[in-house]
């Protein structure tokens, strides 16, 4: 791969934003470089390509940095136009698409760290927590499957 089309992640083995990321690459069959994050001790590289939230992931595409897991989605999508697309062509399917990928961003993912961060009583309440997003996640997604 010649430099100018050199696609790097970095990114951290455990993380689902990272995840979605890497899929879309294989997906997409893009050819990629995936440089492991350590968050604990974060890479100079990572805190130069992402200064403002300093947290992973980050693609890296013709030397140019893209961070944020859902606006690199975007941009895998609009950059390597190849089948399969990411997103519906219909702009209705694709606001729906997003509108639920919010939804798991900020709601099912949010109480999944809390699972993993607190126990007893709150823990127990958390994982209660997620079955019923999911609950509300496979429902609103029915119509695409």
């Amino acid at each position: 791969m010649g430099e100018e089309n050199k696609v790097i992640l970095h990114g951290m083995w455990a993380s689902p934003s990272s995840k979605r990321v890497e899929l879309a690459l294989k997906l997409k069959g893009i050819p990629f470089e995936f440089v492991e994050e350590d968050l604990l001790n974060k890479s100079p590289q990572l805190l130069q390509f992402n200064p403002v939230y300093k947290k992973i992931p980050v693609l890296v595409h013709n030397g140019k940095p893209i961070s944020e897991s859902l606006v690199i989605l975007e941009y895998i999508d609009e950059t390597w136009k190849n089948n399969p697309c990411l997103l519906p062509k219909d702009p209705y399917k694709r606001a729906k698409v997003r509108f639920w990928t919010s939804y798991v961003q900020e709601q099912l993912f949010e109480t999944m760290f809390k699972v993993v961060k607190t126990d007893g009583e709150a823990q127990e309440k958390a994982i209660t927590e997620v079955f019923e997003k999911l609950q509300v996640l496979e429902e609103g997604m029915k119509e695409f499957f």
